[in-house]
Order: C-alpha cells, then sequence, then structure tokens
C-alpha cells in the first residue's frame, strides 16, 4: 500500500525531486497500485529525466517495498495549531533586545464637548475615544451600538465581516461602564469596541479562516491576543474577514471592498479588519500579516497598520501560515492608537515558543529629533525597468495570446504611469520631514536574492495545510487560479527538504546584512510598494504604514482585470513606510507619529453613504 508523501520521499533519495517524474510517475502508479518498469520508462521520457537501468531496479526496489512510516505521522492528525520543534528568531548574535518594563506615557487629550450625533466620533482615534469614556461622557455601551449599527449598515457594501459578536459585546459593554463608574478604569483600551481578523480564536464564535469548507469551524479557546484585549477592557463587536487562509481579500462569502472605492477589493489578507476601520466601523482593529498582509490592506483603505517585530505578539490561537514569518499587529486610525494597542497585546505567553521577552514602553513624549533617519534613497527615485528582450511579432499570435498581450501591455502602462503619479507624494514626504528638522540619511537595502528565500513561506505554508491538500478538500476554497493557495500547496510538496534548509542559510545571511544598515540608522523611511517589503517580512523587522495623501482627479485611472477593478486612481489613499531596528517600536513610532501630527492624512476619511 502505497502513499504518495513515501513514493515522493523514495524519488528525493534518488535525486529527482526537483523533476517532473515524480508526479508523473505517481499519476501513473496511483491508478494500478504499484510502480512497473514500463512506468518509471514512460514517466522518464516525459519528464526528459535520464534513468540508468541500475536506477529504475533500485526506484522498483525501493518504491514497491516503502515502508509505512509515514502513516504513523498522518494518524496523528496534527492540527494547524501545533509548531514544528525548530524556532526562528529574527536577532542576529548580540542583539538583546531591552527587557525593562516601564509606565507607558501616552499624549494629553480632550474629551471635549459629546456631539448631538454620536456617529461623529466614529472616526475618533482609540485616544480620543478613550478620554470620552473615561470621563464618562459617553458610555462604552453607547459606543457598542454606535458601531454595531454601522457594521450592519456599511457591510452589505463593504462585506468586512463574517460574524458580529453583538452577545459578548453587550456584556463586556455593560461591565466595563459598571467598572469605569466604580472608579476600576482599566487604561486606554477600557471600554473601546475592536474588531478581530476571523483567524483568531474566539470561545464560543466560529473560526472561519475566511476559507470555504472552513465555514462551521469552532475553535474553542481564546487566542491570547483576545484575552489580553478583554483583560484591557476592550470590547470585541465582530469577527472581521480575511482573504481565504490568508491570501487576499476573497472569502468565502464575496470581496471585502475598499471603502474609498468600493468597486475596488480593500486588498488583504486583513481584508476586513483595514476595510472595517477605514470606514469608521470599530475603534480599531486586529490584522495579521506574513508577507504584507497589514501592509497592502492598510495602504488601499487608507489607515494606518503596524507590524511590529517578529516574535514580539505571541500567535497561540491564531491561524498559522508560515510560523517563522507570521506576525499579529493591529490597524488603527493613528500611530498612538498602534502603541496603546501594541502595549496590551505583546510579550511571552508561556506557549508561543518564538516569542522574545522583549519590553515595549511606548512614550509620547520621545524626543524622536535625536533620533537617526535614513531613507531608502533608489526607492524613492523610482526609475521604470529597462524593456524586455523583444517579443515574438503580433502577427504571430493567436487571438487568446494577442489578448493577453494587450492586457499584459494596459497593465505595464498603468503600473509605470501610477508609479510616476505617486511618486509627488513621496517626494513630498521626503520634504516634508526635511522642514520638521530631520537630516534624512541615504541608505541601500543589501542585494539578496530575496524572492528565492520565498521558499520559506511556500514550504510552511503547504505543510500547515497539508491535510487539505491530500484529502482533496482543497477544492472547496473560493480562488483556484495558478496562483491561488490549492495550486501552491500543490506545487510547494515539491520542494525539497534540502532547499528549504539552503533557504533558510540564506536568511541568515540576510539578517546580517540587513543588521549592518540598521546599525547606521534607528528608523529607516521607504516606499511601501518596494523590496523592503519582502526584506523586513523575512528579517523580522517593524514597520509602520501611514496614509500619505490622496490622490487627485488628475490620477491614472486603474484597469480592469479578469472582470475586476486594479488598485489605485482618483479619490484612493498612497500610503508610507517607516521602518525600525528590531524591537524598536518605540523609536519608530515616536518618528512616525511626530511626521503624523504634522499632517492631517489620518484624518481624512471615506464618505460612507447612507
Amino acid at each position: 500500500m502505497m502513499d504518495r508523501r513515501s513514493f515522493l520521499a523514495a524519488c528525493s533519495s534518488l535525486g529527482l525531486t526537483t523533476t517532473l517524474l515524480p508526479g508523473v510517475l505517481w499519476a501513473m502508479a496511483e491508478e494500478k497500485g504499484k510502480v512497473t518498469r514500463d512506468m518509471i520508462d514512460s514517466a522518464a521520457r516525459i519528464a526528459d529525466v535520464p534513468l540508468a537501468d541500475g536506477y529504475k531496479d533500485m526506484m522498483l526496489d525501493t518504491l514497491n517495498n516503502y515502508t509505512q512510516s509515514y502513516e504513523a505521522i498522518y494518524a496523528l492528525k496534527i492540527p494547524n495549531s501545533v509548531a514544528p520543534a525548530l524556532v526562528f528568531t529574527p536577532a542576529p548574535a548580540g542583539v538583546k533586545p531591552n527587557t525593562e518594563r516601564r509606565p507607558i506615557k501616552i499624549s494629553a487629550a480632550s474629551a471635549g464637548a459629546v456631539p448631538r450625533n454620536l456617529e461623529e466620533v466614529a472616526f475618533y482615534s482609540v485616544r480620543q475615544l478613550a478620554e470620552l469614556v473615561r470621563t464618562r461622557k459617553v458610555s462604552a455601551s453607547a459606543l457598542t451600538e454606535m458601531y454595531l449599527d454601522r457594521l450592519k449598515r456599511y457591510d452589505p457594501v463593504l462585506k468586512c465581516v463574517i460574524t458580529l459578536t453583538e452577545e459578548r459585546a453587550r456584556a463586556q459593554a455593560k461591565e466595563a461602564d459598571r467598572e469605569i463608574a466604580a472608579g476600576k478604569y482599566r487604561g486606554p483600551l477600557h471600554g473601546i469596541p475592536w474588531g478581530a481578523k476571523d483567524l483568531l480564536a474566539v470561545k464560543g464564535y466560529r473560526t472561519t479562516w475566511g476559507a470555504g469548507g472552513f465555514e462551521n469551524q469552532i475553535i474553542d479557546e481564546d487566542a491570547t491576543v483576545v484575552q489580553r484585549l478583554d483583560a484591557a477592557g476592550a470590547i470585541l463587536i465582530a469577527k472581521l474577514t480575511l482573504g481565504a487562509l490568508a491570501q487576499g481579500d476573497k472569502w468565502f462569502g464575496g470581496m471585502t471592498r475598499n471603502p474609498w472605492n468600493p468597486q475596488q477589493g480593500s486588498s488583504g489578507s486583513s481584508a476586513g479588519p483595514a476595510s472595517a476601520a477605514a470606514a469608521g466601523c470599530a475603534g480599531f482593529t486586529i490584522g495579521t500579516e506574513t508577507l504584507g498582509s497589514i501592509s497592502s490592506p492598510s495602504t488601499r483603505c487608507g489607515v494606518t497598520g503596524l507590524r511590529p517585530t517578529f516574535g514580539l505578539v505571541p500567535r497561540t490561537g491564531a491561524m498559522a501560515l508560515s510560523w517563522s514569518m507570521d506576525k499579529i499587529g493591529p490597524i488603527c486610525r493613528s500611530v498612538e492608537d498602534c502603541a496603546l494597542v501594541l502595549h496590551t497585546i505583546c510579550g511571552p505567553d508561556g506557549h508561543d515558543c518564538s516569542i522574545c521577552d522583549a519590553a515595549f514602553n511606548w512614550d509620547a513624549t520621545l524626543d524622536w529629533r535625536k533620533l537617526r533617519v535614513g531613507y531608502l534613497k533608489s526607492d524613492f527615485e523610482f526609475q521604470p525597468p529597462a524593456p524586455a528582450e523583444p517579443l515574438k511579432d503580433d502577427k504571430e499570435l493567436s487571438p487568446e495570446e494577442m489578448k493577453k498581450r494587450e492586457q499584459d501591455r494596459a497593465d505595464t502602462a498603468y503600473f509605470l504611469a501610477s508609479r510616476q503619479y505617486d511618486r509627488r507624494f513621496n517626494d513630498a514626504a521626503l520634504a516634508k520631514l526635511k522642514s520638521m528638522g530631520v537630516n534624512l540619511i541615504p541608505v541601500e537595502m543589501p542585494k539578496q536574492p530575496y524572492q528565492a528565500m520565498r521558499t520559506i513561506l511556500l514550504a510552511e505554508a503547504a505543510a500547515a495545510f497539508d491535510d487539505l491538500t491530500r484529502s482533496g478538500r482543497d477544492k472547496l476554497l473560493t480562488s483556484q487560479a495558478s496562483f491561488d493557495w490549492p495550486n501552491t500547496f500543490r506545487a510547494a510538496r515539491f520542494i525539497p527538504a534540502v532547499e528549504y534548509i539552503q533557504a533558510n542559510r540564506a536568511r541568515t545571511l540576510a539578517i546580517q546584512a540587513v543588521a549592518k544598515v540598521f546599525e547606521q540608522v534607528d528608523v529607516i523611511v521607504a516606499p511601501t510598494q518596494a523590496t523592503q517589503l519582502i526584506i523586513t517580512n523575512l528579517t523580522g523587522h517593524p514597520a509602520v504604514i501611514l496614509p500619505n495623501g490622496l490622490r487627485g482627479g488628475d490620477a491614472p485611472k486603474p484597469q480592469m482585470r479578469d472582470g475586476e477593478l486594479q488598485a489605485g486612481g482618483p479619490g484612493t489613499m498612497t500610503s508610507l513606510t517607516f521602518l525600525g531596528q528590531l524591537y524598536g517600536e518605540e523609536k519608530l513610532l515616536a518618528l512616525a507619529k511626530a511626521y503624523q501630527d504634522a499632517t492631517d492624512f489620518h484624518l481624512q476619511h471615506p464618505k460612507m453613504g447612507s
């Protein structure tokens, strides 16, 4: 009795894992139940792999008499929550984070008068809302009902909600009001309604991971992040959408939309958290990032997102996609909001072995003028890529090929035009920082084969959802294109273990190289859409993504692709990214807040119709 994994392992032992041969041969053997010499000959011809007769005999003996050792592992039915016995740390040798914890220092704020229509506070920052609640000018219950009403009203357009947690929220709000009235104020998140990306487990509610086949999944526990926000008195009002298994903005209920232009998707995979925060449907939200899942939707929806240092926030109770790359962070309307949430959710929990005992001490009064600030000079000076090699003459193409070429040309033209248009916002950001007295130091990220290191993410994701692939349940996922998870998981099963290890060794070199850059500066300013995104996700560095201006009516109009309107265009937001040293969130957020306070981009919000 053969199984596919042991079959591929046998092929690997013969050095054939990276060729087409294993897959072709398996397809032939699966029907007959065993491998024959004729099958090996046919598969070798299809895969164009020369095999000596001795190898063929060896394969017959190995494959048809292979032990069922892997079946013992399958029988364990290992859940997604179990991590490998290997723990990644982003810190190079000699880097020791600060572990001394001090009381946080938040900015001064005035509660002000309560608007006659409470919905006027829907876009307030957490810091502003906290003063209203602390001074009992607005009750937690009133805020909760207001945000629940907005979610119900706008979700039919935005499709940002998977499950409302109304009963839980009302009970929490009632308790918050009782405690605050009794003088038991827990801090700036007490009584503030929030929304969770639906890959965080919440006891008594489904946790769908946004994926077909998991619509009714119940994980009977509260994720560590949920527990910590409960303890801070925050009020969970909804579990929000994510692209299926943390990819994109398409989930089993449709596509989550960008509040600035609902014809566009919100991007992902933290699709619902970004959309809801931008639309004033929650005080703050929680997202996750593996490779852009906070950065991209924060950019698209015009909100402030924080991707913390890898290993700062426990992922216990969260869906695993890549154990060495997953991060949990807040999506808010201001930088200080992100700091207040991070202060609450960071630190070891005794379960997630990747968590570092690093302190985060938010200080709104930190003198950012003393920081060394770099900027990615070549990324800001965006130059169009060199023309590709000459292609086959248009006259030689079939109608289908010609249609694809025309679409590719249109996409390329739009990409270049929009990047050139958006450069004015990047240039203005650098000018603004200089006017604030920031001495910008030009730096560059080291050249490394970062794209090749994506093997790490692909292999870990395929392992995290191996049962989905082997059982065939991957066909239940909404999206089935070549770039979607089902095909990616299948293909990733052919990544040799040796190549996964080699990619991690290359990652070590990248960590060491990027660490040298951060020896020169405390914070780096960067365009969001640049190679820094994949680099810093691999090295584990923190990032803050800020709204950085609204595109005007003269902006290039976005293209339609496969029936969907692409990103950008008139009336949509741009963003700017600030990168920090490992465990350097205090300095990173201080500078980002200073820039945000000197501009008003975060105070703009989409005009939500009734």
